[in-house]
């Protein structure tokens, strides 16, 4: 099944009006502060907040003789303005106004994708409470281990969500930041207050030092959270794709009545979705890696990471907002079959209660060592021979010395293993 991409604000941040859009704020912003501090007529500040206009055309048509995409945008806004043009972009570098622009940029994408995660959060939630006593198999190096229940799983993940929700949060304080502080951040050619009224009005932090660039450390600290969020989604679909292979079968994706699951094969139902979810985190934790090489440039600047990034934010951001929405879609539709469940859980014929059984031995007295190879050996007996384990400890010589029959029946109880489910809700206020 395709599934739709429903939000169009995130892919809209990027688009390249919107860009240039941006961009033009950050001019009309300085050129306010300039007036504020006297150095060109308020007069000119007012023509150029209400004159000031591009065409992105025509900022191409320039950049085709200048080979400058800002001093193309800069010359685009002053013919528009008229005589008030000439006070556009006093005392700036071209990163003064691309940096301060992509920090309100990024704040904005940052608070679309903690508006996504909340979201997910909330669907985690309520699937955690419909199934917190549905009793299924924990399993430990794929192979199973003891009885958990789906509520627990699920609420694992909305506990991982939580700290992503965190992390993202962070990430957003770290990169929503402007700098105007000229060629090599000494303020040499501008007033630090038009940093501070441009970042102001932004809604934006303005960074306490820069060189003619804001430092990259931001930039891939937030593609690295992004990145452990792509992960958290991998990590999930990833066990979605095995709950849903035909021998298990506890879980799967919804199937709708006209979806198609092969070309060749009608009885096809595969994790199509949680698959594409697997492959997108792999293009945003490479994408995370590009960032991480942005981080050393040469001297006070260098353009080697803007090529970079002019792929990997756009890109990295509305992956990880489809991916989100995507798969909140599969948490909240996720077909569960409690029944398969149980009958996996109770397919190994109760080995899966063998640590009851010899803590038992051990609170009766039994040598922890000696007990452990008592029961380990009735339950080799019921992996290679196919021999009935709970039979077997019942007439084992050795279990018998501390363990009646009754006792050692009580112990096949799943309860017992879930009995601190509330406990752990509980963390959580659920």
């Amino acid at each position: 099944m395709i599934e739709r991409y429903t939000k169009p604000e995130m892919g809209q941040i990027w688009t390249e009006f919107n860009e240039w859009d941006t961009l033009k704020q950050v001019e009309i912003l300085a050129s306010e502060a300039q007036a504020e501090l006297g150095n060109i007529p308020k007069e000119a500040a007012k023509e150029i907040r209400e004159k000031a206009a591009f065409s992105v055309d025509r900022i191409h048509e320039i950049e085709a003789e200048t080979h400058h995409d800002i001093a193309a945008f800069v010359s685009n806004l002053s013919e528009n303005i008229g005589e008030a043009g000439k006070y556009v972009h006093l005392g700036l570098t071209s990163t003064d106004v691309k940096d301060t622009a992509l920090g309100s940029m990024l704040k904005q994408a940052s608070d679309i994708l903690i508006k996504d995660l909340e979201d997910f959060h909330a669907v985690l939630r309520r699937r955690a409470v419909e199934f917190k006593y549905t009793p299924c198999i924990g399993r430990t190096h794929g192979i199973h281990a003891e009885a958990t229940t789906f509520g627990l799983k699920l609420c694992n993940w909305m506990a991982e969500i939580e700290r992503d929700i965190d992390r993202m949060k962070h990430a957003k304080e770290t990169i929503a930041v402007g700098k105007i502080s000229g060629a090599v951040g000494t303020y040499a050619d501008v007033d630090p207050f038009v940093e501070q009224y441009v970042c102001e009005h932004l809604g934006i932090a303005a960074s306490p030092i820069s060189s003619q660039t804001l430092q990259r450390d931001r930039h891939a600290e937030f593609l690295t959270t992004l990145a452990v969020i792509a992960s958290s989604i991998d990590k999930m679909a990833t066990e979605i794709r095995h709950l849903q292979r035909t021998e298990v079968r506890e879980a799967e994706e919804y199937f709708s009545p006209k979806q198609k699951g092969s070309s060749i094969m009608p009885h096809k139902r595969n994790p199509i979705t949680c698959e594409r979810m697997c492959g997108l985190a792999r293009v945003i934790r490479g994408n995370a890696q590009a960032a991480l090489e942005d981080v050393a440039l040469w001297h006070e600047r260098d353009i080697s990471h803007s090529s970079v990034e002019r792929v990997i934010l756009p890109d990295s951001t509305i992956a990880l907002d489809y991916m989100l929405q995507t798969f909140t879609r599969v948490i909240d539709k996720l077909l569960v079959y409690p029944d398969k469940m149980m009958a996996d859980l109770n397919l190994t014929g109760g080995l899966i209660y063998s640590p009851i059984i010899l803590n038992t031995l051990v609170e009766k007295g039994a040598v922890r060592e000696q007990a452990y190879r008592w029961v380990q050996r009735n339950a080799m007996k019921r992996w290679i021979d196919g021999e009935d384990f709970l039979e077997n400890l019942k007439k084992d010589e050795d279990v018998k010395q501390y363990m009646t029959e009754a006792e050692i029946e009580g112990c096949f109880d799943v309860k017992k293993m879930l009995s601190h489910v509330d406990t752990i809700f509980a963390r959580f206020g659920i």
